[in-house]
């Protein structure tokens, strides 16, 4: 990952390199030099993490056999239904509000809030149902030939089989997407960006096949979201940015970050008294998977939900560390981390609106709705669901800060210094 010794003239720019064995200046070149004992720390301690991540991987890892217990226990329709997909033929407009104090007198109704549709597979390919949709679909630019789907329940004894409304169907617009998206990094970021998407669709498999399944299985949230966000990291971190010190110093970073979070995220959600049952999910939970604590999925949540930005946070910091002493070798220790302390002011704050913004975007129709109620603005803040997004976006943002300074030190540590400067 990195050879130790003396190197001449230029720095370790992508993979902590450095050869050449000169013991003085020519041509007037300063000469750095590695401290070795730094980076032995430094890769010491995450060779350390990567053992214990797949310690933890081994030992969390969910019997399968309670994972699909787990799986279908919740009944989601009547046995025998199916969901069927089906083509629009015709859509009616929604309803006209009934006016309570003229209930005769809003207006026709006859029809209205339907879609006739046409089965498209399964049993009852080719039957033309009309089904109940709600206002806001009868109103969302449901078209002809769009495909919606459908929920089919069998004919009882004697009875034809009924149709109603489930949803629309939106793989062709999300594949549409997806397939802009890996076009647009692609063709921007080039070898790197598809890098980025491999370690994308890691990151996906692991949430899918480890965390949600021990999760669900009752293994403590806490230790699963670190050792997923571990995992992660070191995957992603590593096969995005190449393996370097660089590289390293920004994972050294993001780990002592996602533990900030984890530690903070605990102790404000247990201080908050937040039980994390605000919605009909939680009360599932609680319901079908008893030996979860919603509390520590909570933490959890908090600690993923990071992984992200603070992968940013720290990957640019280490960046800037050692492009500051590729552009001034002679520079001193202290004054290199003063200079990469000023870029991550701006990082900062930059960093602290984003992940507010991005917490408050996904509450906006949660704010709507309860600053409808008739309480003032305080009160409602302190409600659970305010409150679970308060701690969230605030615990979030305390841990991306501090990773700051910490990333910052670690590269400052761990990049060339120059020969002869009052900490060589």
């Amino acid at each position: 990952m990195s050879c130790v010794g003396s190197h001449r003239a230029a720095p370790d720019r992508g993979h902590g390199h450095g050869h050449g064995h000169g013991h003085g200046h020519t041509g007037g070149d300063v000469e750095l030099h590695l401290d070795p004992v730094p980076r032995a720390v430094l890769l010491v301690a995450l060779a350390a993490v990567a053992l214990v991540t797949l310690a933890g991987l081994a030992w969390l890892w969910p019997d399968g056999e309670a994972a699909d217990e787990l799986h279908g226990s919740v009944q989601f329709a009547a046995d025998g239904a199916t969901f069927p997909e089906a083509v629009v033929d015709r859509v009616r407009p929604a309803c006209p509000p009934i006016d309570p104090s003229d209930p005769g007198g809003s207006g026709d109704r006859t029809g209205c809030g339907t879609v006739t549709a046409t089965v498209a597979e399964g049993t009852g390919d080719g039957e033309q149902v009309t089904v109940d949709v709600p206002p806001e679909v009868a109103t969302s630019g449901l078209a002809k030939g769009d495909r919606i789907q459908l929920l089919r329940t069998p004919a009882a004894e004697g009875q034809d089989p009924t149709y109603g409304y489930f949803g629309i169907s939106r793989a062709t617009p999300l594949w549409l997407v997806a397939g802009v998206f890996v076009l647009v990094v692609l063709v921007v970021a080039r070898w790197r960006g598809l890098m980025a998407i491999v370690g994308l669709g890691f990151a996906v498999l692991v949430v899918g096949f480890f965390a949600i399944p021990a999760l669900i299985t009752g293994e403590q949230p806490i230790a699963v979201a670190l050792v997923t966000g571990a995992l992660i990291m070191f995957v992603v971190l590593y096969t995005t940015h190449g393996f370097s010190m660089r590289t390293s110093a920004a994972l050294g970073g993001t780990l002592v970050g996602m533990a900030l979070i984890a530690g903070i995220s605990w102790w404000a959600i247990g201080a908050a008294h937040l039980t994390g049952v605000v919605d009909q999910s939680g009360q599932a939970l609680t319901t079908f998977a008893p030996d979860l604590r919603l509390q520590d999925l909570l933490v959890a949540a908090v600690v993923i939900a990071g992984l992200g930005i603070l992968n940013d946070v720290t990957i640019t910091q280490a960046s800037a560390v050692w492009e500051l002493r590729a552009a001034s070798p002679a520079m001193s220790r202290a004054r290199l981390f003063t200079s990469g302390m000023r870029i991550g002011r701006d990082h900062i704050a930059s960093t602290i609106y984003t992940i507010v913004f991005a917490y408050a975007g996904t509450a906006l129709t949660l704010l709507l709705a309860v600053s409808l109620y008739d309480r003032s603005w305080w009160e409602l803040l302190t409600t659970e669901e305010i409150a679970e997004e308060i701690v969230r976006a605030l615990t979030g943002s305390i841990g991306l800060v501090l990773a700051v300074p910490a990333t910052t030190a670690v590269a400052v540590l761990t990049v060339p210094g120059p020969r002869g400067s009052l900490d060589a």
